[in-house]
């Protein structure tokens, strides 16, 4: 007896994708949305060497991937005023993603030699790392205030205006201190009531108050807050110790650009942590 074909059986290119839509009557939607023509012709080199490329284009990525924490730590900031613990720790976690991304933005750039470096600094001229608004934001966001920085702006209205106002308005780090007042901690009016315009100083009952968190004393989310904040803190360290080899490795002890101390400014940045009594507590567990 002879083999009939199944008869649901059909052509095989029935079942090869469909081509996708490729007319479109503007611009792609995927361009409208990502402003991939735009990002991908900011770089404007100004030297003859390859190897300034890849310095620019590390330099934006890092800009974009400063926005990204900015806005995760803003979230944070106000989900903490409205006591919803779970909002900021999940805008903390992403953040930690994000960190990690900006983190690997130092692999290109690691391991630059002298010479590699010197054959397009001078396309740089006075432009220093140091004048990135978007990362002035961001360590304010830290509790890493001083008016004195908002000085390179002047002459940027927009940036100079944001600035101003996170001077002003209180750190994470602030925010986590008056929840944790709220509930219950010993958080003296001397932290609470400070100027938010300054930089953060360390406080005994601050560190107390952690490790009381810490100790069990009180609710699951504190401590799984403060885990939150700790891998932030750990992995800006990260960032700034990165930061301070690469430096090491391109110049030495050189002065860097823009009129800063170079290596000798990044190491003193690089022995501060972020959320002091986050560390120090856990020493009294």
């Amino acid at each position: 007896m002879s083999q009939q074909a199944h008869p649901t059986s059909q052509p095989a290119e029935a079942h090869e994708p469909e081509t996708p839509h490729l007319d479109f009557d503007g611009t792609t939607p995927y361009e409208d949305y990502v402003k991939a023509d735009v990002l991908t012709h900011l770089q404007h080199t100004l030297s003859d060497d390859p190897g300034e490329m890849v310095f620019l284009v590390t330099t934006q990525v890092m800009e974009l991937w400063f926005t990204c924490l900015v806005h995760e730590w803003e979230t944070a900031a106000r989900a903490l005023r409205s006591d919803d613990v779970p909002a900021a720790i999940a805008a903390l976690k992403r953040s930690v993603r994000e960190l990690e991304a900006l983190n690997a933005s130092w692999k290109p750039l690691g391991q630059l030699t002298p010479a590699q470096f010197n054959s397009y600094r001078g396309a740089l001229g006075e432009g220093s790392g140091f004048q990135s608004a978007m990362y002035r934001r961001l360590e304010f966001l830290l509790g890493e205030k001083s008016a004195s920085m908002l000085v390179p702006h002047r002459g940027t209205p927009r940036a100079h205006a944001e600035l101003e106002k996170a001077l002003h308005e209180p750190s994470l780090y602030d925010e986590v201190l008056r929840l944790l007042a709220r509930r219950g901690y010993d958080i003296p009016a001397s932290v609470l009531d400070r100027d938010v315009a300054r930089r953060y100083e360390p406080s005994p009952a601050v560190e107390a108050a952690w490790a009381a968190v810490y100790a069990g004393e009180g609710p699951e989310d504190l401590a799984r807050l403060g885990e939150a904040l700790t891998d932030v803190a750990e992995l800006v360290w990260r960032w700034r110790n990165d930061h301070l080899v690469a430096t090491r490795r391109a110049m030495g002890a050189k002065p860097g650009t823009g009129g800063s101390a170079g290596v000798a400014w990044l190491e003193k940045r690089a022995q501060k942590n972020v959320f002091p009594e986050l560390w120090t507590a856990r020493s009294y567990v």
